[in-house]
């Protein structure tokens, strides 16, 4: 009791004090209150609030450090952002990709180079094959018709996901142009073309393809073995057939019995953006967390 007098007496006579101190100056200079009034005002005032508030203060303002260490959910928060965009993005182009993909097959142009731009687009071509000049691509998984992959269906487990892409050179009927036909998927026991007699088209055929780029070598993937080709490496190919840098995948229409199944094109690319949206903006939320415990609150864990 006799502790809270003294305070509220000190109190009133600081604020009497200050209410003084304020007249007289503004008295002395006519209009607002001097620097040196002020100064004299802020000690009275630091009377009041005890020798340790100035103290108290400073250590409440954030420091260079915190403010650094700030932008570790700035930066997270804006990684998750950007990955909204890539997703949509992504989301976008295979929409277009399969519209293209559905548009009316059109003729073969008579200049090949317009081909590099219009790759998923679906052409018609008349020619012969020349089986003589075969060349194989894999290993591969078996592709449906609907465009996913599967381990069954027409073949068993095994079969389905061990196997290889025929591409197969094709003369042209109307010019003497020769280019590659991917004309499907087959098991890796019909490897050999004397396992699939029936397959090996003869005279000259009508198909609908889709227009197919190369490819560059994939991080880590071999060299080629032979006539067995890893990936669509389009130069090599044409190097040993004497064909010209187009490649259609043959539709799965062309698809023979005993002979490669086509319709391989898959349009399903990688879409992982949802899970690292997701990643990047709870590594944000609970950096935020972190920071505001820490740094605003002032407490350790």
């Amino acid at each position: 009791m006799l502790r809270l007098c003294g305070f509220l007496k000190s109190y009133v006579l600081s604020s009497y004090k200050n209410s003084v101190l304020e007249t007289a100056c503004y008295l002395r200079k006519g209009k607002g209150l001097s620097k040196r009034c002020l100064s004299q005002k802020g000690v009275y005032d630091a009377s009041i609030r005890g020798p340790g508030s100035i103290k108290k203060d400073e250590s409440e303002k954030i420091t260079p450090l915190g403010w650094f260490l700030l932008m570790i959910p700035i930066t997270t928060f804006g990684l998750g952002c950007w990955q909204v965009k890539r997703k949509l993005w992504k989301e976008q182009l295979i929409k277009d990709l399969k519209h293209l993909t559905g548009i009316p097959p059109v003729d073969l142009p008579e200049d090949l180079d317009t081909l590099k731009n219009m790759e998923y687009r679906a052409v018609r071509v008349r020619g012969t094959f020349l089986h003589d000049k075969e060349l194989i691509m894999g290993p591969r998984s078996f592709v449906r018709p609907d465009g996913a992959e599967t381990a069954g269906g027409l073949f068993s487990q095994r079969d389905a996901g061990n196997g290889y892409w025929v591409v197969t050179p094709f003369q042209l009927a109307d010019r003497d142009d020769i280019i590659l036909i991917n004309r499907g998927w087959i098991p890796r026991k019909y490897l050999k073309p004397e396992s699939r007699k029936s397959g090996q088209i003869k005279g000259e055929v009508e198909l609908t393809g889709v227009v197919r780029k190369g490819e560059q070598r994939p991080q880590f993937t071999p060299e080629h073995k032979g006539d067995v080709f890893l990936y669509r490496d389009l130069p090599r190919m044409c190097q040993l057939t004497g064909a010209q840098p187009v490649l259609l995948d043959a539709s799965y229409q062309t698809t023979v019995p005993g002979g490669p199944i086509g319709g391989q094109t898959r349009i399903t690319l990688r879409n992982d953006h949802l899970s690292y949206l997701i990643t990047w903006y709870s590594l944000s939320l609970a950096t935020s967390y972190l920071w505001y415990r820490i740094i605003i609150k002032r407490k350790p864990f």
